[in-house]
């Protein structure tokens, strides 16, 4: 519960991004300081069974080049299927 209401809290806090282009959104948070940022990772295009967790450690590792360590990780599960997750990153 606990992880709940502090990803609401930060997600609140900061703006949105769907990971169209995670390059750029990193860049755009370091640039702006942004204290945190959330993101959407999709599971639907294709890795859902084979990479999910490899896709989620790229983003990290893209994240953390650009100042940003991981604060919670929640997947999004709709009738069964994971749909993909939302993470959520602070500066360090």
């Amino acid at each position: 519960m606990k992880k709940l209401l502090l990803a609401v809290a930060l997600l609140a806090a900061s703006p949105l991004a769907f990971a169209a282009d995670l390059e750029s959104i990193a860049a755009h948070a370091q640039a702006s300081q942004q204290p945190a940022v959330t993101v959407w990772v999709s599971s639907t295009w294709g890795f859902r069974k084979q990479g999910a967790a490899r896709e989620l450690n790229e983003v990290h590792q893209l994240f953390g080049a650009h100042g940003y360590e991981v604060v919670s990780v929640e997947p999004y599960i709709e009738n069964g299927d994971l749909q993909g997750f939302f993470v959520t990153y602070r500066r360090k």
